[in-house]
């Protein structure tokens, strides 16, 4: 019965906000949800080994991310679909400026992209962000940079390319997707 409660709690505090990050790596929030829903079911599986790891949410997040790139790479028609979805801007519940950042990172390379959200809306450092996606730390400086570049004329929060932007936490910017 503990683990039963150890992995309620673990999932009612981080779904929300997982899929919110998920949805701005990705940009199709059906394709985050059930991507999320899927990490969460096979963490459930081996539970008593996830919740060991040093951040069982980076782990969450990591097989969540590559369970939607997967899906894009077995299906075509399915990319084609999540552009539809996205284009559209009667999402519920997203502001106007969620539906602007993510349609901005959607302009921006997958790797660009991870980089960007999990350093600045999830608010991991440079060395964090290797040891989630194993990457070196210097491409993932490469790809914050290029990243940070190709959003400045579309997001006015990265209009300063050179000066580092505030820190966050995963809901200042994500709230409650």
């Amino acid at each position: 019965m503990p683990d039963e409660l150890d992995f309620d709690e673990f999932y009612t505090a981080g779904f929300r906000r997982i899929v919110g990050q998920i949805y701005a790596m990705t940009g199709n929030l059906a394709e985050a949800e059930d991507s999320v829903q899927e990490a969460f079911a096979r963490a459930w599986q081996r539970w008593g080994e996830v919740r060991r790891y040093g951040d069982p949410e980076a782990w969450i997040r990591t097989v969540a991310y590559r369970l939607s790139i997967s899906a894009w790479r077995k299906a075509v028609n399915r990319r084609v679909a999540h552009h539809r979805a996205a284009a559209s801007p009667e999402l519920p519940g997203l502001s106007p400026d969620h539906l602007t950042l993510v349609s901005a990172l959607r302009k921006i390379s997958p790797e660009q992209r991870r980089a960007i959200v999990l350093h600045h809306l999830v608010g991991l450092t440079v060395a964090e962000i290797a040891g989630e996606t194993g990457s070196p730390e210097g491409t993932v400086k490469s790809h914050l940079n290029r990243g940070r570049k190709a959003l400045a004329p579309l997001v006015s929060e990265f209009a300063e390319v050179g000066a580092e932007a505030p820190r966050r936490s995963g809901t200042d910017v994500v709230g409650e997707w």
